[in-house]
Parts: C-alpha cells; sequence; structure tokens
C-alpha cells in the first residue's frame, strides 16, 4: 500500500470512529450491528471501531447487553474545551480594559503540551502591533507567558522541557537552562515573568499568572509591545495592572486566594 493510500485509509477511519460518536450521541445505547447498519458498514469494521473507542475510554460498554454508549472520556476532553472557554470569557472584558490601560496588544494563553496557545487577543487602538496571534502555538522558554507555565509546572516536566536543546530565534533568547531557571525564580518574587527581545527582535512582553478556582495556574495575561515603547525599565510599572487583570481574571473562574 503507497503512501497515498494509507493516508486516505487513516482518514477514513477517523471519520468513521467520529461518525460513531455522533451517533452514539444522538441514539445512546446501540449495539454493533446497529452501528453498523447506520454506518452501512460491515459488523467486524463496526466492531473494532467500538473496541478501539472502548480500550481508549471515549465509549463505555455494559456487560449484560453488551451495547456502547458515549464513554466518561468524552467528558474529560470536553471539559478542557469548557475550561478555555472559561478562560476566554473571563478574559475578554479584562484583557480589553487592559489593553487600553496599557495602550499595547493584550494576550491569554493556555498551556497546551510543550507550547504555549493563544487563546484570545485584544489590541488597543493606540498599538503598535497588528498581528493576529489568537490561536498560535509560542514557545515556552521565549515567551513572558510561557515563563510563567514552564515557572508553576511540576519540576519533572519543568526538567524535561528545559533538558532538550532550545530554539534560539533571536540574540536575546535566553538558551541556557540554569540562566532560565534564574530567571524563572526572580519572576515568583515580582509576581510577573517578563520577556527583553527574546521571541521576536523589538518585542518585549511582560505576564502575570491567571488561577483557576483550586488555586492552579490555568493560564497567563501578557501585554506585548515594540522594545522602545515597553522599555525594561517600565516593566514594574507596567506589570501592576496586569497582575490587576490576572487577579480580576481569576475571580471570575472561581479563585478566592
Amino acid at each position: 500500500m503507497n503512501a497515498l493510500n494509507r493516508r486516505n485509509t487513516f482518514v477514513q477511519s477517523v471519520d468513521r470512529a467520529i461518525t460513531v460518536m455522533e451517533l452514539l450521541s444522538r441514539r445512546g445505547w446501540s449495539g454493533v450491528t446497529e452501528v453498523a447498519n447506520e454506518l452501512e458498514i460491515h459488523k467486524s469494521t463496526a466492531y473494532r471501531l467500538l473496541t478501539t473507542l472502548r480500550d481508549r475510554g471515549l465509549v463505555e460498554q455494559d456487560a449484560g447487553t453488551e451495547k456502547y454508549r458515549l464513554g466518561f472520556g468524552m467528558v474529560m476532553l470536553a471539559s478542557s474545551v469548557t475550561a478555555d472557554l472559561d478562560i476566554a470569557r473571563c478574559s475578554r472584558p479584562v484583557c480589553d480594559w487592559l489593553a487600553e490601560r496599557t495602550g499595547e496588544t493584550v494576550t491569554v494563553a493556555v498551556l497546551e503540551g510543550d507550547d504555549a496557545i493563544i487563546i484570545y487577543q485584544s489590541i488597543s487602538g493606540s498599538s503598535a502591533l497588528s498581528v493576529d496571534w489568537e490561536g498560535r502555538h509560542t514557545p515556552l522558554h521565549a515567551t513572558a507567558a510561557g515563563k510563567v507555565f514552564l515557572h508553576h509546572m511540576p519540576e519533572d516536566q519543568r526538567r524535561r522541557l528545559l533538558g532538550k536543546p532550545l530554539q534560539r530565534y533571536t540574540e536575546s533568547t535566553i538558551v541556557g537552562p540554569a540562566i532560565l531557571e534564574d530567571g524563572l525564580r526572580a519572576g515568583q518574587s515580582k509576581g510577573y515573568w517578563y520577556i527583553v527581545e527574546e521571541l521576536e527582535a523589538g518585542l518585549n512582553g511582560i505576564a502575570a499568572p491567571i488561577r483557576g478556582a483550586e488555586g492552579v495556574v490555568v493560564a497567563a495575561v501578557s501585554v506585548s509591545g515594540p522594545a522602545f515603547r515597553l522599555p525594561e525599565e517600565s516593566f514594574e510599572e507596567t506589570a501592576d495592572p496586569i497582575k490587576e487583570a490576572a487577579a480580576q481574571i481569576s475571580r471570575c473562574l472561581g479563585f478566592r486566594g
């Protein structure tokens, strides 16, 4: 089988698996024969699809009737999406206020795998930046939000990430794990983390952590701007409204610390 045929077969399998889950969401408990008839596929194919989804926790099987329905794994997947939607909802008015207060671009990012992904952006009318960063994956070691996540993640996870070769984006990108660790610890005492032209030349950024109801850091809010408008000597003053914004969003998410 050539590469194109393998890809088409994989895509077909994914499409069928999604169709199975859509069917179970509509009909609830369903047997192999019902699924096969609905999808117009052989019973053995339907069985393999259902067994794979069951083994991954996305569907569950009743031991008595041997029928299937959506499983708890779907709830776990949905909860992660819901959490991000809640963060975006709580962030929107606060970030719009922060963008006008600072005159710069404000973003909210969440941790996804080994990257930070931006889920909301607000641009001040006076901002010098016009890049749309929503949906963009950004590196942890070279962004202010990423440094928030690096500091607050479990030590073994941070050690694993910093133990890999880190990409250098500019001459100012910090790629030495020891230096990065020092900067992460310094941020703890200040309550904010920052970058100085580490992702893009001429771009600085400051970020503060957003906490969920349980007190765990779930996101970070950042202000980014050109270095000549957001110089390092202004970070402490600029960080105050950023920390206030992070606190407001955290309260909206149920944090009472």
